[in-house]
C-alpha cells in the first residue's frame, strides 16, 4: 500500500484527503495541468469591451501561450497565437493597445491584417508560391458570452455549452437564473488585478468553501450571517445565501447598494450566488452588481487574477460611487489571497507530503481534485 493509500485508509469518515502537496508545487505537474487544463478547455480571456473599437486587441496567458486578441474591422473578435509564422518573434509584446489595421512583426516586418492574414513582408512579391492564407496568424477558436471573450487552444474544442454553460446549470440549476443579471449588457465600474503567490488550485478550493469565512471575513459574514456557519452557498444547487436583516445592500457595511438590475427575480432579491467555472472563472451575483474573477495561473505558485466589478452602465456613466459596494469584495479578495499565500509554503512541507484532509462542509472540494487528477490522465 502507497504511502497515500494509507493516509486515506488512516482517515476517520468524516474526514477526507486533499491531493498531495506536490500538486501545488511541482513544475512537472504544473506543466501538465497547462496542457490537459489550460490549453485544451475554454479560458475565459478578456471583457469584450476591452475591444471596443476595431483595431483595438489585447494579449493574455493561455497555459504557455501568448495569445492575441483583437476587434476586426467587421466587429467580430478573433484570437491568434502571439507569435510571427516567420521566426517565431512574439509579434505584439504589449498588454494591450489599438492599430489601425494590421499588426507588424517588430523583427522582419511580415505584417497581418486584423483577420490574421498574412498582407505584407520585405520581398514577398518575389515569393509568389507564398499563400498568404496559410501563413497567416494561427487562429484560436472563439466564443462570446456573459459579456466575455473566451478562447480554445485546443484542435478541436469541446462542447461550450457542455463545459462552461454546464457548471453554471449545475450550480444554479438553469441558465435563466444568470440570464436575468444580463451580464453581458452591464459596464466595468472597477476593476483590481492581484497578483498571488499561491498555486491557482489553493485559490478554487478557498472559493469553493466557507469554513474559512468566521475566522477572516467578518464584513462578508455582517452582510451574510449563513456564512459564519461554515457552509459555502455553492455546496447546495440553486441556493444563494440571503441578506442580513438588517443589512440594506452588499457593501462593505451594509448599508444601501445602488440601482438593482431590473431583471433579477423577486426570489433572487437581497441574495448572493457564487459560481466556480472551471478552470479559471469565479462569477459572484447580487442585486445590483456582478463580481466577475479571471485566474491567468502563470507559475506553481503564482496566479495573477483580475477582479471586474460589473454595474448597470446609467451607474457607471454617472459617476455614481461605487467604493462601498467594491469595498466589500476588495477585502474579501485580499483576505482570502492571503489565506492561500499562507498555505503555499507549507505545500513543500514533509508534512503536507501525503496532503491535507477536508472536513464535511468542505467535501464537495473532493470532487474538484478528482476533477484534475482526470484532467492529468488520473496520476496521483
Amino acid at each position: 500500500m502507497t504511502e497515500r493509500a494509507a493516509t486515506r485508509s488512516a482517515l476517520p469518515g468524516s474526514l477526507i484527503a486533499t491531493l498531495p502537496g506536490g500538486h501545488y508545487t511541482s513544475a512537472e505537474v504544473f506543466a501538465a495541468e497547462q496542457r490537459g487544463i489550460f490549453e485544451a478547455m475554454w479560458f475565459c480571456a478578456v471583457r469584450a469591451t476591452d475591444l471596443a473599437t476595431p483595431g483595438a486587441y489585447r494579449t493574455v496567458t493561455v497555459g504557455r501561450e501568448s495569445v492575441l486578441l483583437a476587434r476586426g474591422r467587421d466587429g467580430r473578435v478573433r484570437a491568434f497565437l502571439n507569435v510571427c509564422r516567420h521566426r517565431g518573434a512574439r509579434l505584439c509584446t504589449q498588454e494591450s493597445g489599438e492599430v489601425r489595421r494590421a499588426f507588424q512583426c517588430p523583427y522582419h516586418a511580415w505584417t497581418y491584417d486584423l483577420t490574421g492574414r498574412l498582407t505584407a513582408a520585405p520581398n514577398l512579391t518575389r515569393m509568389p508560391d507564398v499563400d498568404r492564407a496559410t501563413f497567416g496568424l494561427a487562429a484560436v477558436a472563439v466564443r462570446e458570452w456573459l459579456g466575455y471573450v473566451w478562447v480554445c487552444l485546443a484542435d478541436e474544442p469541446p462542447s461550450f455549452e457542455e463545459q462552461v454553460v454546464g457548471e453554471v446549470v449545475a450550480r444554479l440549476g438553469d441558465t435563466e437564473s444568470i440570464e436575468r443579471y444580463a451580464v453581458e449588457g452591464l459596464a466595468v465600474g472597477r476593476r483590481i488585478t492581484y497578483d498571488v503567490r499561491a498555486n491557482w488550485k489553493l485559490v478554487v478550493e478557498n472559493f469553493m468553501e466557507c469554513y474559512h469565512c468566521a475566522t477572516i471575513h467578518p464584513e462578508l459574514t455582517d452582510v451574510l450571517p449563513e456564512f459564519a456557519d461554515g457552509y459555502a452557498t455553492q455546496y447546495y444547487v440553486g441556493h444563494g445565501a440571503e441578506f442580513g436583516a438588517a443589512v440594506e445592500g452588499f457593501t462593505v457595511d451594509g448599508s444601501e447598494g445602488l440601482e438593482r438590475i431590473p431583471t433579477v427575480a423577486p426570489d433572487q432579491d437581497r441574495r448572493y450566488y457564487a459560481i466556480t467555472i472551471k478552470p479559471q472563472v469565479f462569477v459572484n451575483l447580487v442585486p445590483d452588481h456582478v463580481i466577475v474573477h479571471r485566474m491567468f495561473p502563470l507559475a506553481p505558485d503564482r496566479t495573477v487574477i483580475e477582479c471586474d466589478w460589473l454595474y448597470l452602465p446609467e451607474v457607471v456613466a454617472a459617476g455614481r460611487d461605487l467604493s462601498r459596494s467594491v469595498e466589500l469584495f476588495d477585502r474579501v479578495n485580499r483576505q482570502d489571497f492571503a489565506a492561500c499565500e499562507r498555505c503555499q509554503p507549507g505545500m513543500s512541507s514533509r508534512l503536507y507530503a501525503a496532503g491535507g484532509v477536508l472536513v464535511p462542509s468542505e467535501h464537495h472540494i473532493g470532487a474538484f481534485h478528482t476533477w484534475v487528477r482526470g484532467r492529468l490522465g488520473g496520476g496521483e
